[in-house]
């Protein structure tokens, strides 16, 4: 992308939080490659900040700003707010399980931060970092093509999970700030995120909740896309010029099966038995599930549901073509090349 193409210019501040995170790290590496030169970086008090005094020190000419805070705090937004012209705003609440703390750590200090730009009013896009788990596909046939229009859940409580129900209302805020206080955004929703720094299945490939890996996704295919390219795709969501307001799925070329990842995994990595739950099977499962979870009165919680079912495990077709056509974005290293990378640091994490 040529440099008319960006909204900032190369030496504007720019807050990355959640920087020290499998994706927040690299999309600090990937400003630096496009030659931003000032860069804020968010991190918790008790966050390992190694790896970004490294890039520091090695990126001559660039400015790392390491700011320790929390982003419940209304003065911590502030004054990593203050001044800048874009926000990358990738701070999450992955491991947390409970909804309390899921909004608490998605929501609110998503909140904090939108307040906190309307302060300064230097911002000129706040880039949210979503997720593929925010769509519902209850009304999507198997096969059918997951993309930017599709459905949202409308009762993602009911999901189970709690990272679903947190993303959900967190890209509801961010639209209605636009809306409502003319904050310029753009939202970001990868699929699966994979690749070195990270060594977990996803539970779009299986389960392991009852002692034994239960593969449920057979034959469908893996929305996932490999962190460089990920993290790429969520820059240029800031730069690029005329896309305000506008959504991004994320996922690269090629994507296996959950069948063709898991044998390469058993293969490559680590083999270890596994039992293949049939579709309709998994479907029945899930349904049971809800049914005696309601049934309880919630003494069993309904992790396993249809809702989830749908998301995770019907099978669907997804699309980049809108990130191609927008952003002028596509995946740098091919599936091939990114699983044979994650497969490597799975099997030694420490070269």
């Amino acid at each position: 992308m040529i440099e008319d193409d960006y909204i900032i210019d190369r030496r504007d501040p720019i807050l990355i939080t959640g920087a020290n995170g499998f994706i927040g790290s690299r999309v600090a590496e990937t400003l630096f490659e496009y030659g931003f030169k000032s860069l804020r970086c968010f991190v918790r008090p008790s966050s390992n900040i190694t790896a970004l005094k490294r890039m520091s020190e090695t990126s001559e000419g660039n400015r790392i700003r390491i700011i320790e805070g929390n982003l419940v705090s209304p003065k911590d937004c502030e004054k990593a707010t203050d001044g800048v012209s874009m926000v990358y705003h990738l701070a999450a609440a992955m491991r947390d399980k409970s909804f309390p703390g899921a909004f608490l750590n998605c929501v609110v200090v998503t909140k904090r931060l939108l307040e906190a730009t309307l302060k300064y009013r230097s911002l000129k896009r706040f880039v949210n970092v979503s997720s593929f788990t925010v769509y519902s596909n209850m009304k999507l046939r198997r096969g059918s093509l997951l993309d930017e229009s599709c459905e949202i859940e409308n009762q993602p409580e009911l999901r189970g999970e709690a990272y679903c129900y947190a993303k959900v209302r967190q890209d509801e805020l961010v639209m209605d700030y636009g809306r409502k206080h003319g904050i310029p955004y753009v939202i970001v929703r990868p699929g699966v995120v994979y690749g070195p720094g990270r060594k977990t299945i996803s539970g779009r490939i299986g389960i392991d909740t009852f002692g034994i890996f239960l593969h449920i996704g057979g034959s469908n295919r893996i929305p996932l896309t490999y962190v460089e390219n990920c993290a790429e795709a969520i820059v240029l969501a800031g730069l690029k010029k005329g896309v305000e307001g506008e959504i991004f799925n994320i996922v690269d070329d090629d994507i296996p099966t959950s069948r063709e990842f898991l044998k390469e995994y058993k293969k490559r990595v680590e083999d270890f038995k596994s039992v293949y739950v049939p579709r309709m099977a998994s479907y029945s499962l899930c349904y049971l599930w809800e049914k005696y979870s309601k049934w309880s009165g919630g003494q069993l919680p309904p992790v396993f549901n249809r809702k989830r079912w749908s998301s995770d495990w019907k099978g669907n077709r997804y699309s980049n073509e809108k990130a191609k056509r927008l952003l002028g974005w596509k995946p740098r290293i091919t599936s091939e090349e990114g699983l044979q990378q994650y497969f490597e640091y799975c099997k030694n994490p420490e070269i």
